[in-house]
């Protein structure tokens, strides 16, 4: 069963779910199904989301999977057409699609003489539409989205999370693309927060610290199990000494989408990181 740290009714409430095939936002729909609203997983990946949309049913919440291109306005549409039929219109979206590509990566964290004719991937190598690809995913991708379901919200209301990182406050080394798209992301959902206000959809955004997910598997983890060096560099600047577990994202979850506990809460970029943003280092 899912496991939740405390429970808040979601009863009648449809609740849209973007890269719900993904650990993060697979637990995400896992813990609003298991407060009782009826869940529609959008990803790419179909079959993704109809393992996580299985596993909400055999707990006996409601759950529906769609094929979903977050950036695909007149694919979501459909998406959105069938989200009405099948389970009612949308009062919570969870952006939760996104990701980086190795094209917009640089090999080193910094830059040294002889690298700009050397079989290194610098800056000066990053394929322009890898970049662009990475900034459509984690941006349009969360602004097509919104336009489609938000529609659904502007009478009565409705609650919007979006996920940003620990990038957004600070770029980590090698991901430049990916650091400013989720920058983006936290000025956006500060952005639909004042735009939403007067017609009562409040606009949020997670900010995971360092979670091991499949994306990240391969910079995290040797072949061997081990771990990389850069998470010994992460473990070293998370106070706490160690990764999250996706559970621990449900709690802050939660508490954004309960209009109980934060109904005044709007503009606000969470950070959910082991102390991350606030160690300098020393």
């Amino acid at each position: 069963m899912t496991k939740l740290p405390f429970k808040i009714d979601l009863g009648g409430k449809t609740a849209v779910v973007t890269g719900a095939g993904g650990v993060l936002c697979g637990g995400f729909a896992k813990t609003l199904a298991a407060c009782g609203a009826k869940v529609a997983l959008l990803d790419l990946n179909l079959e993704a989301a109809q393992a996580v949309a299985a596993a909400i049913e055999a707990e006996g919440g409601t759950a529906r999977a769609y094929r979903a291109n977050v950036l695909e306005r007149q694919t979501m549409e459909a998406v959105a057409g069938q989200v009405l039929a099948d389970l009612g219109g949308c009062d919570i979206l969870i952006n939760g699609a996104g990701g980086n590509n190795p094209r917009a990566t640089t090999d080193k964290e910094y830059y040294e003489p002889g690298d700009l004719d050397a079989e290194t991937k610098s800056f000066f190598d990053l394929d322009p539409a890898g970049v662009e690809f990475v900034f459509n995913l984690n941006f349009i991708g969360t602004l097509i989205p919104t336009q489609v379901f938000a529609r659904y919200m502007t009478e009565g209301g409705g609650v919007i999370v979006n996920v940003s990182s620990m990038n957004a406050f600070t770029p980590l080394t090698k991901i430049p693309a990916y650091s400013g798209a989720k920058a983006a992301v936290s000025n956006f959902t500060q952005w639909l927060a004042v735009h939403f206000a007067r017609v009562g959809i409040r606009v949020n955004a997670l900010a995971p610290g360092f979670f091991s997910t499949k994306q990240n598997e391969a910079l995290l983890w040797n072949p061997d199990g081990s771990p990389t060096a850069r998470t010994g560099k992460i473990l070293a600047a998370t106070p706490m000494g160690r990764f999250g577990q996706p559970e621990e994202l449900s709690g802050a979850l939660l508490y954004l989408v309960s209009d109980e506990a934060s109904g005044f809460v709007t503009g606000t970029v969470m950070p959910v990181d082991g102390g991350f943003s606030a160690y300098s280092g020393v």
